[in-house]
């Protein structure tokens, strides 16, 4: 429910919805949601990204980020502010849309008659005005933008290494982020996960310095297989960073000399061994797509095509022979996927196929 407050003022706002992935939260939001607190009695922060794995993009998970933000107001300040968590749903917008109306009907329905004025807030520029084009039915506020702070370029200084973070923190930090968000940020940069996130920077950096000569930025193919049966998919535990430790689905890049379906039947047989004939998967297939999100992979512009086998329900399972060396294969049942425990943006292509929720409030 919206709240109540105590002012000579009417505010011209019930709600303003201020959405963003907060990655990490910088003076920039922080002038945007006080922005708001002025106009509306309530101000609902979505926060984008919940419940992804931790990357060098999503480094800190959903109730890190509603932490850090909280730490920005005073007690009064936060009664009136709501931070909810927000799934991507990068390959439907209807999905993604039909998330954040109920979320916002879920916490600003009146407990009146007369329906809350909504509106939706963020910078004058960058997303806000696609936002807009989204939700009609709300109306539009802008906010000056905060000129040098981009969450983008905080993350940049902060996993170049373990010496630039330190001095960032140190001497930069507090141009760009409020005192309890440069604490926290502090604290996370002890711990085991922004190693694991210096290892991935590290890797990155010499992936592009291996194609930093090319005459233009590189663009890679790659193929996945979404490989279902009797209510579980195929996929592979990954043993080296990055996403050490997550679950993928199998896949790879493509040889110049193979079509894209050839490539994908490849990894299976080779990488997997998996015990089905090549006939029986032909014969299963069921649909194939290109999914082609700019941030979906690490290593900078790449395209994956998919490709959904069905197979026949059996009450066995195909047996599964991975090479040495290569990643742990295993079927999956689909109850028990989550989208933090999948690499990049797999589970999605999973959705995207088998129509799975999207909303994970309840988990």
């Amino acid at each position: 429910m919206c709240a109540d407050r105590l002012t000579s003022e009417v505010p011209d706002f019930d709600c303003l919805v201020f959405i963003g992935r907060f990655q990490p939260p910088h003076l920039g939001h922080l002038a945007i949601i006080r922005e708001a607190l002025k106009q509306a009695r309530q101000v609902i922060v979505l926060v984008g990204s919940a419940w992804q794995a931790r990357s060098l993009r999503n480094p800190w998970r959903f109730e890190e980020r509603q932490d850090m933000l909280r730490t920005g107001f005073d007690e009064e300040e936060n009664t009136r502010l709501e931070i909810a968590p927000l799934l991507d749903a990068l390959y439907n917008n209807d999905v993604w849309v039909r998330d954040v109306q109920r979320k916002v009907r879920d916490i600003a329905s009146p407990s009146h008659a007369r329906l809350p004025r909504i509106g939706l807030i963020g910078a004058s520029r960058g997303q806000s005005s696609y936002y807009l084009s989204l939700f009609p039915q709300w109306e539009s506020v802008s906010v000056p933008v905060v000129e040098g702070i981009s969450a983008s370029g905080i993350r940049e200084r902060l996993f170049r290494s373990q010496e630039s973070s330190g001095d960032y923190l140190s001497t930069g930090a507090y141009h760009d982020l409020p005192p309890g968000v440069v604490e926290r940020v502090s604290q996370f940069c002890q711990g085991e996960f922004y190693l694991q996130l210096l290892e991935e920077q590290r890797l990155l950096d010499q992936y592009r310095h291996a194609w930093a000569q090319a005459p233009y930025p590189p663009v890679f193919v790659t193929v996945n297989a979404v490989v279902v049966q009797s209510g579980h998919v195929l996929l592979v535990r990954r043993t080296a960073a990055p996403g050490k430790g997550l679950f993928a689905l199998p896949g790879g890049f493509i040889n110049s000399h193979e079509r894209l379906l050839d490539a994908c039947l490849r990894e299976l047989r080779e990488r997997l061994r998996l015990k089905v004939p090549e006939p029986v998967l032909k014969g299963s297939l069921r649909d194939q797509r290109l999914f082609d999100e700019p941030h979906r992979s690490w290593r900078g512009r790449t395209l994956a095509e998919a490709f959904y086998f069905a197979l026949r329900p059996d009450q066995q399972l195909p047996q599964l022979k991975p090479v040495k060396g290569g990643d742990h294969a295993r079927w999956v049942p689909l109850a028990e996927l989550e989208p933090e425990s999948l690499f990049e943006d797999h589970f999605f292509i999973i959705q995207n196929f088998l129509g799975l929720p999207a909303d994970f409030s309840g988990i």
